[in-house]
């Protein structure tokens, strides 16, 4: 069954200069634009579309596809202001809009910001807002320490970094577990590093344990290799160089290279360490 902001596959029923009517089921007949008729469109024939509303609230159809579904979680750009709310661009012909009241800040043209998309029960108008906490997932999860998640940041605190996890929950990335400067909307992979007894997710961005330095053990191989075999790094190396170098703590460094060394990979000196 169609409905607003979501894809289907409907059926052709008559073409007219400015477009295609297409059987939009209890949505009645949905419009395909002009601009978008495909030339081998045949009456009878099925299209997959993306429906939503006009200005004027009534259903339409796009071959396109917007950069973020309702339900989901996207970093768009405001193109405009008016007096009912701020426009996003979307990727589709109408804006995105964002009325005052989901606005966790007033918007500006030119900036972007991280956003849900939904479907507005009461008008069942798609909309978007910056109101990220209370669309999130309160219900209990499943994850465990060392799943590998993938992560969108949300805000920032005095203690870290807050992180949509899997699109769905909330989790967080304490400061000292985190080594670059992060962007609210950034995507990026985590991992579960506890899940405290009320159900909070910390987060980190490093593999867990031997996972951790197993992955590591490939790319100082991989490094050595581009280098001709050699790399002026050792454990005499500052802790900054190292995660410079590698985004790793020096301890975790540490415990690579002792595993390679142990596995006659390599070859320590001085300055530095050669593949044997």
């Amino acid at each position: 069954m169609a409905k607003i902001g979501e894809r289907a596959s409907l059926k052709i029923l008559r073409e007219k200069s400015f477009g295609l009517y297409l059987d939009g089921g209890d949505l009645g007949e949905v419009l395909l634009p002009h601009r978008e008729v495909p030339k081998d469109n045949v009456i009878g024939a099925f299209l997959d579309v993306f429906i939503y509303t006009d200005s004027e609230d009534r259903p339409v159809a796009t071959l396109m596809r917007p950069k973020a579904m309702p339900g989901e979680f996207a970093r768009l750009k405001c193109v405009a202001v008016t007096g009912v709310g701020a426009f996003l661009d979307w990727g589709l012909p109408k804006d995105l809009l964002v009325p005052f009241r989901e606005q966790k800040g007033r918007m500006e043209p030119g900036k972007s910001y991280l956003v849900y998309v939904d479907v507005d029960e009461t008008s069942e108008r798609i909309i978007a807002s910056t109101r990220i906490s209370r669309h999130l997932d309160r219900t209990p999860h499943s994850l465990k320490p060392g799943d590998e998640v993938n992560l969108t940041i949300f805000g920032k605190t005095v203690l870290g970094y807050k992180a949509i996890v899997n699109g769905a929950h909330s989790g967080l990335l304490f400061h000292e577990k985190v080594f670059q400067a992060l962007q609210p909307g950034e995507k990026t992979k985590g991992y579960v590093e506890t899940v405290r007894e009320d159900g909070k997710i910390d987060l980190t961005l490093h593999a867990p344990g031997r996972a951790k330095v197993e992955g590591l053990e490939e790319r100082i191989l991989s490094e050595l290799d581009a280098r001709g075999g050699y790399w002026a790094i050792s454990d005499q190396s500052s802790a900054e160089e190292i995660h410079e170098e590698l985004g790793v703590s020096k301890r975790t460094f540490k415990q690579a290279v002792g595993a390679l060394f142990r596995k006659r990979l390599i070859r320590l000196e001085e300055r530095g360490i050669r593949i044997a």
